[in-house]
This record gives structure tokens, C-alpha cells and sequence, in this order.
């Protein structure tokens, strides 16, 4: 499908930090999001995981980065930026660019910023509003607003199924992020085109999203508070190494201390994200070749 620009398509060339901010603060305790979904796997059930493929991700040719106004309290230093600002930014798609200024130019990098499944309903949930409705703006063991920049075209998503039938969403659409994402935004966008390709694994044995590219398996963590997201990250780079490439757990956690990079996913989304990039050339070609998340 496509997707929507944030507010159910009203952000658009154009619109001031002012009615962005209103908007969001009509808005409260939700996010900005303009979600699609959800949409059933046929025979998904908790347990199992979802493998999503992103096959094909067209960005609008214009997007946008802003911060709101400090009051809001949102991005990593509101307090020292009181007034909020808007940057409006063509993308150039046939030369995969996004023209920032005359004189700098950034590469794209488009991915749906958040893309997940229905959240438990028996475990604690960061932004529950009531019995099966959850804010689009924390991520969590259901994936959601991850803000993960690696989840390009050719990239796959791992998500735990924690209801009958997965339950698949996504929307906040990105040309382009940096890790971090520190203002509160990416280059905020819409798609033209999301494709995506999603098999189902029974009794995948994970209870965290993981991610894959060409060259990294990923590891994800995501809590309130920074250090229990690396943590969490860790934990799971840990077990995905001993499980899947047959490392005693100190021989895991040795391999993660010399070859994972721990990077900061995004700080702005209520739990805040680490990712672990475990490179794919360390191991040997016949011991790569065996390794999957599922």
C-alpha cells in the first residue's frame, strides 16, 4: 500500500510548528502516527514469530524534520530548545538524495519507522490506554516504533506473535535517520509504495524482534531507561550466538565485547532503543550459511 503523512495525512508542505504542536497536544498520551493495519496471518498464534521482508519503499519527494516546542517535553534536550522549528526537505528519489541545504546533501534511507504486531494483554506494556488499545509511540517485545534504520529494502523484521492472528501494523514513514534520531524526528515522510513479504514461523522459540541484512544479524533492546535497553540487547545477542552459532555463553558474551556494535536505536520514544549489529563475515562461509533467527 501507501502510507499517510503523520495526523492522518495532514502534515503537509507547509503546515507551522504551531499547528504540529497543537495537534499533538489534542492529541494526548497517543502518538502522531497514521497507522495501517491491523492486518491477520492466517494461522499465526503466540509463540510463533513472523519474518516480514521489505521488499519495496518509495518516499514521498518531500518530507520534513522537526522538533516540538520544550513544554512538550519530547526529543533529547526540549529544555534547551524552547522553540520548536519545522525543516521542509525535497528528496530527490532518481538521485536517492534529500537536499538538507545548498550546500549538504544526505543520503536516502527509506523505512517505515514503525511496523509491528498486536502487544501482549498479559504482560506489562509501556503505553497502554486500555484493554487491547496501545499508544503507537513506545516499542516494545511487539516491535512497533522501533525506529530502526537498517530495516531498508532487502532487510527482514523478526516479530514475536503475541495475539491469534499477529496482528501486523505499520505507518511513520522515513526517507532517512541518523541513530539516535535526537530531535524527536527523522525526515518524516510518507511512501508511495510499502511491499512486503511475510512467512510465519511456528514456535519460533524468541520473545524480542531481531532484524537482518545483508551483512548483520541484529539484536534488539528496548526499555525506559538507556543502560536496561543495552542490556536487554546484549541478553539477546548473547543467546542468539550461543543458540545459533553453538558458542558457550562466556564464549558468547567474549565474542559480543569484541566484534558487536552496540548502537543507540532512537531516545525519543518513551523506551528508548539499542541495537547489537553482529556482523555476518566473522564467522566461516559453512557456519554463516547455517546461521537463521528462525
Amino acid at each position: 500500500p501507501n502510507t499517510w503523512t503523520h495526523f492522518t495525512n495532514r502534515f503537509q508542505p507547509g503546515v507551522s510548528i504551531a499547528q504540529l504542536a497543537q495537534w499533538r497536544r489534542d492529541n494526548p498520551g497517543k502518538g502522531p502516527h497514521s497507522i495501517i493495519g491491523p492486518v491477520g496471518v492466517k494461522g499465526a498464534k503466540p509463540g510463533d514469530m513472523l519474518a516480514v521482508r521489505f521488499l519495496k519503499l518509495t518516499p514521498l519527494d518531500w518530507g520534513a524534520n522537526l522538533n516540538n516546542p520544550g513544554e512538550l517535553k519530547t526529543g533529547a534536550l526540549p529544555d534547551e530548545f524552547p522553540e520548536g522549528s519545522i525543516r521542509f526537505i525535497d528528496i530527490d528519489a532518481a538521485r536517492k538524495v534529500a537536499k538538507f541545504s545548498p550546500s549538504i546533501t544526505l543520503p536516502l534511507g527509506p523505512f517505515q519507522g514503525t511496523f509491528g504486531v498486536a502487544a501482549p494483554e498479559d504482560r506489562e506494556v509501556v503505553g497502554r490506554i486500555g484493554p487491547g488499545v496501545v499508544s503507537s509511540v513506545a516499542p516494545g517485545q511487539h516491535a512497533g516504533n522501533l525506529d530502526l534504520k537498517e530495516l531498508q529494502e532487502g532487510s527482514i523484521l523478526y516479530i514475536p506473535v503475541w495475539q491469534p492472528g499477529g496482528k501486523i501494523f505499520t505507518g511513520d514513514s522515513h526517507a532517512l535517520q541518523a541513530d539516535g534520531e535526537v530531535n524527536l524526528t527523522a525526515l518524516e515522510t510518507g511512501m508511495k509504495e510499502v511491499r512486503v513479504q511475510v512467512q510465519l514461523h511456528e514456535r519460533a522459540g524468541w520473545e524480542w524482534p531481531f532484524a537482518e541484512t545483508d551483512t548483520h544479524w541484529i539484536a534488539l533492546g528496548v526499555h525506559r531507561d538507556l543502560n536496561e535497553a543495552f542490556r536487554i540487547a546484549l541478553r539477546n545477542t548473547i543467546a542468539f550466538l550461543s543458540r545459533r552459532a553453538s558458542l558457550t555463553r562466556h564464549d558468547a558474551y567474549g565474542l559480543a565485547s569484541m566484534a558487536v556494535n552496540f548502537r543507540i536505536t532512537q531516545v525519543v520514544d518513551v523506551n528508548q532503543g539499542v541495537h547489537a549489529m553482529i556482523p555476518k563475515d566473522i564467522f566461516a562461509r559453512d557456519l554463516r550459511q547455517s546461521i537463521r533467527v528462525v
